[in-house]
């Protein structure tokens, strides 16, 4: 297996769709499609996230080998499949902030890893609230790359609340890194320092839902 992650690996950062497709037919060959995800494209997607965290990895290639293994996911577990992992219900958005990149990252993370993800796109505080309300969201991510759209998840805090609402909030974006405490001062639930991190984060936050 751990030679089957390597090779993986490796096929994604030179962006070779074709041997990837091929080292996880291989796998599929002896298991699941979703236990294939979980032991091959789960651990690789760490290992390139800890690779980007370690400076060895451009950001470009960890877009790239999520989405690659977002296809992937999307034909081992279409749409629809009951081996997804459709619960807790995912929102994911941009709150008040025009840097998409982050967002897609995760997105690609979550895809990548089996998960069904409402994708809300950038939205403002109001907006974002009205919908994760509509669409019964349990776990939202908010991706920021500035302060003062960071500082705003503390008003998505109160207004859901207000509301009644449970929902569980994971930020993550360049002024959750500068300042380590600063998740806790929005009132948010958990920080992700790196997308490879969301998935443990929403086991561990679906477990104690």
């Amino acid at each position: 297996m751990t030679e089957l992650v390597f090779e993986l690996e490796k096929s994604l950062l030179s962006l070779d769709r074709l041997t990837a497709r091929q080292l996880l037919a291989r796998q599929q060959a002896t298991t699941s499609s979703f236990d294939t995800v979980e032991q091959l494209i789960v651990p690789v997607l760490e290992r390139i996230g800890n690779g980007w965290t370690a400076g060895n990895i451009a950001l470009s290639q960890v877009y790239m080998s999520g989405r690659i293994c977002e296809e992937l996911v999307d034909e081992l577990l279409p749409p629809g499949d009951p081996e997804r992992k459709d619960l807790p219900k995912l929102g994911l958005a941009v709150l008040e902030d025009y840097h998409m990149l982050g967002k897609r990252i995760v997105y690609a993370v979550l895809r990548a890893g089996g998960f069904e993800v409402i994708d809300y796109g950038r939205v403002t505080v109001s907006e974002l609230v009205e919908r994760v309300q509509a669409d019964r969201v349990k776990i939202l991510l908010i991706s920021t790359l500035m302060l003062p759209s960071a500082l705003r998840v503390k008003e998505v805090r109160k207004k859901l609340n207000q509301a009644g609402s449970s929902v569980k909030i994971v930020v993550g974006g360049a002024p959750f890194l500068f300042d380590e405490t600063l998740w806790q001062e929005v009132q948010a639930d958990a920080m992700a320092a790196r997308a490879s991190e969301v998935l443990e984060i929403i086991s561990r936050l679906g477990d104690a839902a």
